[in-house]
């Protein structure tokens, strides 16, 4: 998967609203206005910051060289991924998938109520 790949993916998310930030030179998705992935580039290499729980976290850096603890973020909860190379999609998508639902639970409730009257309307079409 490349970033725009990521980005598309991101945005199937209930809520997910994509932006770009210039003093990061990053692109960020968010749910509820609260980030839940970055994508930039480090080293020259395209990478994806997401969140996870901090033993997740351990275990795919211990089993992936192409994870790392998160660049510029809490190193328990966030792993940044790098995109050029030996990650499968599916890990990348569920590595996306983890990190809305991280991120949406910590949501306010008047937000969550909000995001699954979106669901569901998403449904019903």
């Amino acid at each position: 998967m490349d970033k725009q790949d990521c980005i598309k993916y991101c945005l199937t998310q209930v809520g997910s609203v994509h932006d770009y930030q210039p003093l990061w030179e990053a692109d960020r998705v968010k749910v509820g206005g609260k980030i839940f992935a970055i994508l930039s580039d480090l080293n020259g290499r395209p990478c994806i910051s997401l969140k996870c729980s901090p033993a997740l976290a351990e275990r795919l850096r211990d089993e992936y060289q192409d994870i790392i603890p998160g660049y510029h973020l809490n190193k328990a909860l966030w792993n940044t991924l790098f995109l050029d190379g030996t990650l499968e999609g599916t890990l990348i998508k569920n590595m996306i998938d983890i990190s809305y639902q991280e991120v949406r639970a910590l949501l306010p409730a008047y937000v969550k109520k909000s995001l699954a009257a979106g669901e569901s309307s998403k449904a019903i079409q």
